[in-house]
């Protein structure tokens, strides 16, 4: 007996007698489930009831419904439309009524009276196609899930960069609006991810010696578009409450594939506390400490 344990078959034929000689044959044969149907109804019937159903055994000649009809209404329906069928008739043998039969989703057309050991082996055939597709399947979905699970890694590994860098991360967009922001940087301004994001880096930076803080979409930024990045700078960030932080600012800008800056990446590094020498300025006499300045 063929090992085709775990498919499940559904024969169609309004004649008692035929289902159970069809039934006979396979299961001494072929080790699968089979369910039987005397009507097309039924048969639709059957396929709601049980979903697994891998493959349709279906008599073309039959009353009220006939096989075309009931081919027809099981390719309407999601659940039933990829389930591949196999005609059986005595009577149209015709090419014209085989390629109706096809013309209705059929995969296969058999004349009566069957041929035992050709029906086995297309029965068998379609088993291991089907055994062959879900093997595929379970494949890539073991791919996918392989996948998915790396770039969760991945992202995981990087918001553990981005949440415990000491510095302060912002990411803009090319007309300055603060896009995202890391806890450094929120705990930095005193502001809280939703607060900050949408408004403009203006708002939160200047630069020595520019009262006005626009001056970061300036000069700056025609430098930046020309080389990509721009050597760290003495800035200040403007908090929540008014204060000044001093901060270390680098910025670099990340360019799509055609060319265009789709992001500003910003890095700042809290300078507070921070002594600046001055190299020009004199040595402090023994015991006196320098001044910050």
């Amino acid at each position: 007996m063929s090992h085709h344990a775990g498919f499940k078959l559904l024969i169609v034929d309004d004649h008692a007698h035929n289902l159970f000689t069809l039934r006979t044959l396979i299961e001494r044969h072929l080790d699968c489930a089979v369910l039987e149907a005397s009507s097309g109804q039924q048969a639709l019937d059957l396929t709601h009831e049980h979903a697994d159903i891998d493959l349709i055994i279906l008599d073309v000649q039959m009353p009220e419904m006939d096989g075309f009809e009931t081919a027809s209404m099981l390719k309407l329906r999601k659940r039933t439309r990829d389930i591949p069928i196999i005609f059986l008739t005595a009577a149209f043998k015709s090419e014209a009524f085989q390629q109706r039969g096809f013309a209705v989703g059929a995969v296969d057309y058999l004349l009566k009276p069957i041929d035992d050991d050709l029906l086995i082996n297309k029965i068998g055939t379609y088993f291991r196609l089907i055994e062959k597709e879900r093997g595929l399947n379970r494949q890539l979905e073991q791919q996918v899930a392989e996948r998915t699970r790396e770039l969760a890694e991945a992202r995981q590994y990087l918001e553990n960069i981005l949440t415990y860098m000491g510095e302060a991360l912002l990411v803009l967009a090319p007309d300055g609006t603060i896009k995202f922001t890391n806890p450094a940087a929120r705990h930095m301004l005193g502001y809280e991810e939703t607060a900050l994001r949408g408004m403009a880096i203006g708002d939160v930076f200047e630069e020595e010696a520019d009262e006005q803080a626009g001056a970061f979409m300036g000069t700056w930024l025609e430098a930046l578009i020309r080389t990509g990045a721009l050597s760290k700078i003495e800035a200040r960030f403007i908090a929540s409450d008014g204060r000044r932080v001093p901060i270390l600012f680098s910025r670099t800008a990340v360019r799509n594939t055609r060319g265009e800056i789709s992001d500003i990446i910003c890095i700042a590094k809290n300078m507070s506390g921070y002594v600046r020498v001055d190299p020009d300025a004199p040595a402090p006499a023994p015991g006196q400490a320098r001044q910050p300045s």
